[in-house]
């Protein structure tokens, strides 16, 4: 892959760039309506293709925010048409990394010293590029290790970045200002924390020590004197990832094996400690060749508090959702149900939301679930598709820590989907 030798970080190279991208996207629709006047039938699959190769361009090229943006749509298959789903899931493995001279520099400037006056021996070449950062191999005292280097001026362009990037958004997305605004608030806040290496640093071994009694997962060692605010340094952990994984034509023993390990990882954290890794997009695991789960990357933790987590669960894992006023109750408390209903909205929304929670709790109503079956992620897309086309809920409705709660659950399930795992769901259950 081509390296890319500068990014832009001022706000005028950056807005620059996004003003570029509207302008080509522009293009795109005079040329798909020129081309429908002759062609009445003409579908939108060559213009969707075309805006989502220019759209992921110019954000592969800014990194930070705007890519990581892409990286979650790109998870959320209900949300967009499929060439911009296919086109964004580059960046949960891949994005074009950045030139080894621009590494070195970015080093310099964060820990004072180049990789070489640190490290016994370290690659230019990059292993992994993604929307923050990308990851160098390293050697020292005969160990390798893995050095994470967060792009040049991603930390600083968070907030100026969402704001370009919401009119890409509201025609992508078709959601209103306040419920944009609601989605872009909470991303915000996580990202801001996911720039602060030190923090994930700490929040690394805090969460690896939490989960070290897990069957079949495995972390690496973090070492805080070789990593600072825009670095990390850690072991190295050799394995694959779920794409290459399977590609290996792994059996259906090992499968199972991997997902097992991959909901207790989640279901324990939020059951058992009230937070959990909210970024369950492929590129953060990998599977080891003694058949491990490995986790690489803390940066995005999203924590459940009380008043969102017992209303939220109780729905799912006991009998309140049998019980009508206690459904309403409980979606007053997640502001899905909100005061200014009237009696026709409330019955409308109740039933709604109780037909949407009994289909994504499905999986936690008997022992095990089959995660290979179609039927059920088709229903779930398809039930996805129908709300977004709703006019009542073209409005904000849901707490705030929904978004990254049906991130996290959402990315699991398809991570199960995906690995066909049949698993034991009753290992970490919620308490209510």
């Amino acid at each position: 892959m081509k390296e890319q030798k500068n990014i832009p970080t001022t706000k005028t190279e950056r807005s620059a760039k996004f003003v570029k991208t509207g302008f080509q996207i522009g293009g795109n629709y005079i040329k798909h309506y020129s081309k429908k006047l002759f062609n009445p039938d003409l579908s939108r699959d060559e213009l969707n293709e075309d805006n989502a190769n220019d759209i992921y361009n110019s954000l592969s090229e800014l990194k930070g925010s705007a890519l990581k943006i892409a990286q979650m749509l790109s998870m959320d298959k209900n949300m967009l048409p499929k060439s911009y789903v296919d086109k964004f899931t580059q960046s949960q493995y891949n994005a074009p990394p950045l030139s080894g001279p621009l590494i070195v520099q970015t080093f310099t400037k964060n820990f004072g010293k180049s990789p070489t006056q640190i490290f016994d021996t370290f690659k230019l070449q990059s292993t992994n590029a993604a929307s923050i950062g990308q990851v160098h191999e390293a050697q020292l005292n005969g160990k390798k290790l893995a050095v994470k280097i967060q792009y040049p001026g991603v930390g600083d362009s968070i907030s100026s970045d969402l704001k370009l990037v919401k009119p890409f958004a509201f025609r992508l997305l078709g959601m209103s200002e306040k419920e944009l605004n609601i989605y872009i608030k909470e991303v915000e806040e996580r990202l801001l924390e996911e720039t602060d290496y030190e923090l994930e640093v700490r929040r690394s071994i805090q969460f690896s020590n939490a989960c070290k009694d897990l069957h079949n997962i495995v972390f690496p060692v973090y070492y805080p004197e070789y990593s600072g605010k825009r670095i990390i340094t850690m072991d190295w952990i050799e394995g694959l990832h779920l794409k290459e994984f399977l590609k290996t034509q792994p059996s259906q023993q090992l499968c199972n094996k991997i997902g097992q390990a991959m909901w207790d990882f989640y279901n324990f954290q939020q059951h058992e400690l009230r937070a959990v890794h909210a970024d369950p997009h492929p590129g953060n695991f990998l599977i080891t060749p003694d058949e491990k789960l490995g986790i690489i990357d803390f940066g995005c933790i999203k924590e459940l508090p009380d008043d969102f987590y017992v209303p939220f669960f109780s729905l799912i894992s006991s009998d309140v959702i049998k019980d009508k006023q206690k459904t309403i109750a409980a979606f007053r408390q997640l502001d899905m149900i909100q005061e200014k209903d009237n009696a026709s909205q409330i019955e409308f929304y109740y039933k709604a939301y109780r037909e949407m929670i009994e289909l994504f709790a499905r999986p936690y109503t008997s022992k095990t679930f089959d995660f290979s079956k179609p039927a059920f992620f088709e229903q779930l897309y398809a039930y996805g598709e129908t709300i977004a086309k709703m006019p009542e809920f073209k409005q904000a409705r849901g707490v705030k820590h929904f978004i990254y709660v049906n991130r996290t659950n959402f990315g699991l399930y398809s991570i199960l989907h995906e690995l066909k795992a049949v698993v034991q769901t009753d290992t970490y259950q919620p308490k209510v």
